[in-house]
């Protein structure tokens, strides 16, 4: 069952779709107001890192901005196309963060900074879930992985991740079916949470954060 809002977004798609294929900046100001956060809340949980996140997040409406033109005249809501292009940055961020890394380790030791514990010790605690979360999904292909964020987390329907991803229906309904069947997997040969209660099974996360808005 749609929700209110998709039910809106489909009554408006086709004039605001003709307003930013023509560049109407007032309407591509709305489109990211309305979908900002799900572009960052996708991003992030492609990337697992917050900064990686902001970036792809920015350059997706950058992207977006750009490539306009291209929008298909009729259709419903734009989030699949920004999701699309999302996920695209976030796989590019990705490579980036990998080049980085093999170029620090290279690099050598750092010199000793002052201790900042006291001013991040409340972020500790959710960079370590978004760590692990971001390590289960990791285990996904990366095309299971995909599907899976924009089906699951971003909520959209099969017919919209197609479209948001350029593959067929049926595409996405079996990369969905693999994903979750791995994720079932992992969740069953994980071992037992501590006495005191936490969630320390990567898969068990990964289902909580996926029902959870990031940002």
């Amino acid at each position: 069952m749609r929700s209110v809002t998709d039910v809106r977004e489909t009554e408006t798609a086709e004039p605001e779709r003709a307003r930013i294929r023509a560049g109407d900046r007032a309407a591509f100001g709305e489109l990211y107001d309305r979908h900002a956060r799900a572009v960052y809340n996708h991003a992030l949980r492609l990337t697992g890192n917050w900064a990686e996140a902001e970036e792809a997040m920015s350059e997706t409406f950058l992207a977006a901005w750009r490539t306009r033109e291209s929008v298909d005249p009729e259709g419903g809501s734009l989030k699949p196309w920004l999701l699309g292009i999302a996920t695209h940055k976030a796989y590019n961020a990705n490579r980036g963060l990998r080049r980085r890394l093999a170029f620090l380790a290279r690099s050598p030791e750092p010199r000793p900074v002052e201790d900042f514990a006291e001013e991040t010790a409340g972020r500790i605690d959710d960079a370590r879930r978004l760590a692990l979360v971001h390590r289960a999904l990791g285990r996904l292909k990366r095309q299971d992985r995909e599907v899976f964020a924009l089906c699951v987390s971003a909520g959209l329907d099969y017919q919209q991740a197609a479209e948001a991803l350029g593959v067929p229906v049926g595409t996405v309904r079996s990369r969905l079916s693999r994903a979750r069947a791995r994720l079932a997997r992992l969740s069953a040969e994980a071992e037992p949470p501590p006495a005191h209660g936490e969630m320390e099974s990567e898969a068990a996360l990964a289902a909580l954060f996926l029902r959870e808005e990031t940002r």
